[in-house]
């Protein structure tokens, strides 16, 4: 990081600028280094910080901060508000992969979330999902559905369940369509996420499942999380939006059956 030596050279947008840099070529940021580097005192690192992880760039730890990026990171389903556009238009389009009169299972996310909402209240279908948002939307909303929720421990980050029993649950069912979400998509490294259970019962859903559609923006491209669950050829259709360029469309389609851009 450049050293200052004169605080009032640099505004805070600045100072933030220059401490999420440090945070992304180096994987972490440190209060009392930058503080001296910056010529400010900790407590005004401290604030940046603040500010940066209130913008969804840094996550808080101990004497500093990290990126988002960084393969551990997972961002609370609250948090989760970017792309809210891209995810509505993959939603709505996820609705013509839905069998009436079929089984299908929405994992917990916020892209399924946009797509459960957009489910028609009188549409046959039975669902399976590990969400408890997701559930309780749906089973007071939908009038000619069944809904079933997965059991398991519940993930206070996605909402979701999780583990031994969420697994086992799965195990027993067989789901004519999966729609999933994704932390990470990747050519080289698979489909990841930062949770390790989280990546045993995608596995249990994906494994269920007759065929899997993935609903992932396309910041989800590209993108390696910390455990690998899969395959891009796991997938037979991925729904995406048109940040996705025709170029990273047609090398996903090399493994994928099917990529749609919306």
């Amino acid at each position: 990081m450049t050293s200052i030596n004169d605080e009032e050279r640099l505004s805070g947008p600045e100072r933030q600028r220059l401490l999420l840099e440090t945070a992304r070529q180096q994987g972490r940021v440190r209060v009392n280094a930058a503080a001296k580097s910056l010529a400010v005192t900790p407590e005004t690192v401290r604030k940046d910080l603040a500010t940066l992880q209130a913008d969804g760039l840094i996550v808080r730890v101990h004497g500093g901060g990290i990126p988002v990026e960084t393969p551990a990171f997972e961002p609370g389903i609250t948090a989760r508000t970017e792309w809210a556009a891209e995810k509505e238009r993959i939603g709505r389009a996820a609705l013509d992969e839905i069998p009436a009169g079929g089984v299908i299972f929405i994992e917990a996310g916020t892209t399924t979330a946009h797509f459960a909402d957009l489910i028609p209240p009188d549409f046959p279908v039975t669902v399976v999902t590990n969400s408890l948002p997701i559930a309780q939307a749906l089973a007071s909303r939908l009038t000619a559905a069944t809904v079933v929720i997965i059991g398991g421990r519940v993930r206070a980050l996605t909402l979701g369940s999780v583990d031994s029993l969420a697994i086992r649950n799965l195990e027993d069912l067989f789901v004519d369509v999966a729609f999933l979400g994704t932390n990470g998509i990747s050519l080289e490294r698979g489909l990841t996420t930062p949770d390790i259970a989280e990546a045993e019962t995608k596995r249990a859903a994906m494994r269920c499942s007759n065929r899997r559609v993935l609903l992932a923006d396309h910041s989800k491209v590209g993108k390696v999380s910390f455990c690998r669950y899969g395959d891009p050829s796991d997938v037979n259709v991925l729904i995406t939006d048109t940040g996705l360029t025709p170029q990273q469309a047609a090398e996903l389609e090399s493994v994928i059956g099917r990529v749609v851009r919306v």
